[in-house]
């Protein structure tokens, strides 16, 4: 058989009969999908499928710090303190921003929110920012996205007489004695209690908003509208970020979902047609994903954040129109700006490396690669040849860079063992950010190398298309689709399930789209279609028999509603 994608297809274990007869109520794919994600126990399976919001959603007091927190944003609230919210520039980072100031303005808090300028900042805290919320008379900074690595900007900020709330996600130094001297609000430090560890920033944001809001003196029906208004912006971040949506991740973007979907925020509205969502399309996650995000981020990417921020807390439709359409145009440049980096990354790397570094070039006509989508393009090349990779870029500071990574290596890790060399870092497993001096760049490709090398000696590394359930072609139909929509919505660690049907006969094929660059196939009665493959599939005919690894979905258009295939790879005879 050729693979069209040249990928490695892996069938998940088949679900045990034994949780086919405890649960006869549950027909066999859903019991296989609950099997493939671990969740094979009778209350865990009942909240999965039919949560209940107020009864599966942790305390925010459960967090160690909680109640300092609230007590000192409370402290500051009475006493008519200016509060600021220092956020980050990506989507997780600006609707946390947004959620905090609605949230602390309803309080009746003097607040204001500052993000960094990426190029001229960076991420996190920095001494000159610091300085101007000193003279702008701020009392208390609560970070959103960022602080857990900034103990020497923490140690500034408090000797000028400014207090520091520190809500963040992402991974603390190893040794405490490095972490900030402040309240701390992160669910994966070390002595955490909080029991689930991925919330996003938004997320942490979203607990701290919660709590302040249940020691207000607000009336019950009033706090449950003011909590529910943010949970839009929740979805959003959490989506953007890319964590897990598992547990009460899920919950929040399901939750955030309905509210997303009658949004009132005149931004969203707005932001929503420049990427040409139907007014009639009930929006899901991989609309936050791949159409609202991106041009969240594409501000903070291409110019600055405050354009996004602006967009989501405007309440005046005009500005709200102009704010899409710049935003729209800032992810347009974004696209032609990663693909052609990309493009140029591709052609030089050499495909045998455990781990691609990409350095841009002295010599390169023009200024540096833009640091803004340096982790875009990581990211594709990343996912094209299935290896961890960092793509650095000059920086007015010497050379920032960004990587992306799979699933056998821990990028953090890596990065941490690199320490010594580098000026500034953060992350997680997956992915990561620092800043490095010229002097160190070439002994941060060499360690960084040694690391991979030893870590992935033994690692085949290639692309994996993880099949949850072989079915009969004959069992596609909208009962089943309906079936897996009780597990959306989709994403990290609740990947939208892919299907696998063999031998199956083309009864038809056609070509779509400009050029004719997507092809589609007549099946058993519906079509399957192939984005941009018409050239990968072009020798497959009529009557040919195939393999194929696909999603299921509705197709709804012009008032008809149909079953369709969209497909992620094929196998056939040559």
């Amino acid at each position: 058989m050729k693979n069209s994608q040249k990928k490695n297809w892996h069938i998940l274990p088949k679900t045990s009969d034994g949780l086919i007869k405890q649960f006869p109520e549950y027909n066999q794919v859903v019991l296989q999908l609950l099997f493939n994600r671990g969740i094979i126990e009778k209350n865990k399976i009942e909240k999965f499928l039919g949560f209940d919001y107020e009864k599966d959603f942790y305390d925010s007091f459960l967090f160690i710090e909680m109640d300092g927190a609230v007590e000192l944003v409370i402290k500051h609230i009475k006493e008519q303190n200016k509060i600021v919210i220092y956020g980050d520039y990506d989507a997780d980072g600006v609707t946390s921003s947004v959620l905090l100031v609605e949230t602390l303005k309803t309080l009746k808090a003097k607040v204001e929110a500052y993000i960094p300028n990426r190029v001229s900042e960076g991420y996190g805290l920095n001494k000159k920012a610091i300085d101007e919320l000193k003279e702008n008379g701020t009392k208390l900074i609560i970070t959103v996205d960022n602080g857990i690595r900034s103990k020497e900007e923490i140690e500034y900020t408090k000797s000028l007489g400014m207090e520091v709330l520190v809500t963040d996600h992402h991974v603390a130094p190893e040794d405490k004695k490095d972490w900030p001297d402040c309240i701390i609000i992160d669910p994966i430090i070390k002595g955490e209690k909080y029991p689930y560890k991925y919330l996003a920033g938004v997320g942490v944001a979203f607990k701290l908003a919660k709590a302040l809001i249940s020691k207000s003196k607000l009336n019950k029906d009033d706090k449950n509208k003011l909590e529910d208004r943010i949970l839009d912006l929740v979805a959003i971040g959490t989506v953007a970020d890319c964590v897990s949506l598992s547990d009460e991740n899920r919950i929040l973007v399901k939750k955030g979902l309905e509210i997303l979907n009658k949004t009132k925020r005149k931004g969203l509205i707005e932001l929503m047609k420049t990427a040409k969502i139907p007014d009639d399309k009930e929006i899901d996650a991989w609309n936050i994903g791949f159409q609202i995000a991106p041009r969240i981020n594409a501000a903070g990417r291409m110019d600055h954040a405050n354009t996004a921020f602006e967009l989501l807390i405007t309440k005046n439709k005009e500005e709200a129109i102009a704010l899409s359409k710049r935003l729209n145009e800032k992810n347009i440049d974004r696209q032609d700006t990663t693909k052609e980096i990309t493009e140029y990354v591709d052609k030089k790397i050499n495909k045998k490396d455990k781990i691609i570094i990409s350095v841009c070039p002295k010599d390169l006509e023009g200024d540096a690669w833009n640091e803004g989508v340096i982790g875009l393009v990581a990211g594709r090349i990343c996912q094209k040849y299935y290896r961890p990779t960092l793509v650095i870029t000059r920086s007015p500071e010497g050379f920032k860079g960004s990587g992306r990574s799979i699933e056998e290596f821990n990028m953090m890790s890596a990065i941490e063992e690199c320490s010594e060399f580098l000026d500034k870092f953060g992350g997680h497993a997956m992915a990561c950010g620092f800043r490095v001096s010229e002097e160190n760049v070439e002994k941060v490709k060499k360690k960084i190398k040694k690391i991979a090398e030893e870590k992935l000696k033994d690692i085949k590394l290639e692309p994996k298309i993880i099949i949850e359930k072989e079915l009969d072609i004959l069992e596609v139909n909208e009962d089943l689709i309906k079936d897996i929509e009780k597990f959306a919505p989709f994403g990290q660690e609740n990947n939208q399930p892919i299907f696998l049907s063999s031998d199956v006969q083309i009864r038809d094929i056609m070509t779509m789209g400009v050029g004719g660059k997507h092809i589609k196939f007549r099946l058993n009665g519906f079509w399957a279609l192939g984005f941009n493959m018409t050239e990968e599939w072009k020798d497959l005919r009529i009557g040919d028999k195939i393999d194929i690894a696909y999603y299921v979905e509705m197709n709804n258009f012009n008032g008809r509603s149909e079953v369709q295939l969209k497909i992620v790879d094929i196998k056939y005879e040559i």
